[in-house]
């Protein structure tokens, strides 16, 4: 698996669930397409596995997908995280590392990006800009207090 992703990186300060990084939309095996208003990634399981806890209060081990949320399969436990590029494309987390992530857009084009975690209404500027190499910047939603 490599190293896996600090915490600080996956969550805010604040207490309880607010700031943890939200979860798109998810599907449980054999089961319907949710799509998630308040599940949110606990921690890292594997390069591609996490612990999320689902809308219900309820835990699983979940695979990370770079699908649209209507894409997600039901053979599988499987959720998805959107990102919204400082160019206002949105995409899907592929990959998580401490720094960046890695990304696929609805149309199969892939790319690396530095992320910021941020609220729904502070997310459309895709994080900070560019870098000097030329890596873009992603938002990723988080929780907001429950």
């Amino acid at each position: 698996m490599g190293r896996p992703i600090k915490k600080s990186k996956m969550a805010g300060s604040a207490s309880g669930s607010a700031g943890n990084i939200a979860v798109t939309a998810h599907r449980a095996q054999g089961g319907a397409k949710v799509d998630a208003t308040k599940a949110y990634i606990i921690n890292q399981r594997g390069s591609k596995k996490f612990k999320i806890s689902l809308a219900d209060s309820s835990v699983g081990i979940y695979e990370l997908k770079a699908v649209a949320p209507g894409s997600l399969q039901n053979t599988s436990n499987q959720f998805c995280v959107q990102a919204v590029l400082n160019d206002s494309t949105v995409v899907y987390v592929e990959k998580f590392f401490n720094r960046t992530i890695h990304w696929v857009d609805g149309a199969g084009n892939t790319g690396r990006a530095f992320y910021t975690l941020g609220t729904e209404g502070t997310d459309e500027g895709g994080g900070a800009g560019a870098s000097s190499e030329g890596i873009k910047s992603a938002s990723i939603d988080v929780i907001t207090d429950q």
